[in-house]
């Protein structure tokens, strides 16, 4: 990882979307400040596409679709994307990967599985957010619970890929669902289907900022990829790690990165 000052001011200029995680990228010891969302609205301002990809559920990204400074957001690892539809009173516009019918299904699995993984992770608790979820399972391993030894989180992914699941660790949460989809995959569909951007042939002119485990196709997509420096957290657990990395922590080190970006449109 190379220092965000070392990003060429050319690329930074050429920027037309700016993608990123929430917890612990957007947000700084699990509250989102106001360097954090003054950022996202700037960025905004300055006619970039901002869509935040996240692992949160789907009752918080109905809010943020509704009323943070944003085009869009990808919630649940892929699950979905909810947008403001164009115009007054247009309401808002929910896409999901997978149907309602077969969501129910795949939900009343979860309900088991969770069982399983309480009974044989001492110390690990259903996510407080996973009544707001409407496509997969969240156990906390240290947001609302004093934080799981590395094994202990990595008995919960194995719990879940022997259970079918697609298992990703986040910097608070092992989230874990039925289906191949992930961040990457629902973010390239979503920026073709909705805003006409090839993300393959574009992928020069988008950032990513993230933090943890469950970005890494992300990182490995794209070129551009950021980490606040707190990606050096949970370094040991993943195999692709952003390109770059800023100086700080959290939110301000987002803000780091959307003061480099504003500024390197306003030398062009």
């Amino acid at each position: 990882m190379r220092p965000l000052a070392e990003l060429p001011r050319e690329r930074l200029a050429a920027v037309r979307a700016v993608l990123t995680d929430i917890d612990d990228t957007l947000t700084t010891d699990g509250r989102l400040e106001a360097v954090a969302y003054t950022a996202l609205e700037r960025l905004r301002a300055a006619g970039l596409l901002v869509i935040p990809i996240t692992g949160r559920p789907a009752g918080w990204c109905d809010h943020i679709a509704r009323m943070w400074p944003v085009d869009a957001v990808v919630g649940e690892n892929g699950a979905f994307w909810f947008r403001r539809g164009a115009g007054p009173g247009a309401g808002l516009v929910k896409r999901y990967v997978i149907g309602a019918a077969e969501r129910a299904l795949r939900g009343e699995r979860l309900a088991g599985i969770a069982t399983r993984i309480l009974r044989e992770v001492p110390g690990s608790a259903i996510a407080s957010d996973q009544p707001y979820r409407e496509a997969d399972l969240a156990i906390d391993f240290r947001e609302d619970v004093p934080e799981l030894p590395r094994a202990a989180v990595q008995r919960i992914v194995a719990l879940m890929e022997d259970e079918g699941l697609t298992a990703k660790v986040s910097s608070i949460h092992v989230n874990g669902w039925f289906g191949g989809y992930d961040k990457l995959s629902t973010t390239r569909l979503m920026l073709r289907e909705d805003f006409g951007i090839d993300a393959e042939g574009e992928r020069d002119r988008i950032v990513f900022a993230g933090d943890s485990p469950n970005d890494q196709p992300m990182f490995e997509f794209f070129p551009n990829a950021v980490g606040v420096a707190n990606v050096r957290d949970m370094a040991d657990l993943m195999t692709h790690l952003p390109a770059w990395i800023t100086p700080a922590r959290g939110g301000a080190g987002f803000a780091e990165l959307a003061r480099a970006l504003l500024l390197a449109r306003e030398e062009v």
